[in-house]
């Protein structure tokens, strides 16, 4: 059994962690906030700045070649802004996963540590009850590390899918500037 002394020890250590988590996810937060600024003020800037240079084309060689221009930037800004946000986002998710396993370690740990000590003061002919609490306890476990490695592979695999996606839409943007280039000057 467990002293009221534990109690609120193991009652303080959850708090703590739980008011860390929430500090974090709100730093995580104001990151996201501020990238999502940046970008609408840059955006805004931009489109304003491509409309009064539209405003002052002069022929179709110069409405391609402005257009050309303009199309590979925001390309790559797009896939900047959207490696950020991910970038964020996965350390946010890092974060919390590293809390998660710390704390089913403590609880398996403390589970086990009192499963022990109920071993040792049960009456003769329990030991077959508390080995399939142990049993049961560590099977969860288990569980949980398998979970854990599969959700460690799909980040893997999102991430190499994103820096895919983002070499091939730089490509496709340069190749397209390239082509408008090549027409306006034609």
């Amino acid at each position: 059994m467990m002293t009221p002394e534990q109690i609120a020890a193991a009652q303080k250590a959850q708090l703590e962690t739980l008011f860390s988590l929430a500090s974090k996810s709100m730093d995580n937060m104001e990151k996201l906030i501020d990238l999502n600024l940046q970008a609408m003020k840059t955006s805004l800037q931009e489109s304003a700045d491509h409309t009064m240079a539209l405003m002052s084309v002069k022929d179709l060689q110069e409405l391609t070649s402005l257009q050309s221009g303009w199309m590979q930037p925001m390309a790559e800004k797009m896939l900047s802004y959207s490696r950020h946000a991910y970038e964020i986002l996965s350390g946010a998710q890092a974060e919390l996963a590293k809390t998660a396993e710390s704390q089913i370690a403590e609880t398996h740990k403390k589970f086990m540590d009192m499963a022990e000590t109920a071993a040792k003061n049960a009456p003769a002919g329990t030991e077959t009850a508390v080995a399939m609490m142990k049993s049961a306890m560590n099977a969860a476990n288990n569980a949980y590390d398998s979970v854990q490695k599969v959700t460690k592979q799909a980040a893997e695999a999102v991430e190499a899918n994103l820096n895919a996606v983002t070499s091939t839409a730089l490509k496709a943007a340069q190749s397209t500037r390239s082509t408008a280039t090549k027409r306006a000057a034609a």
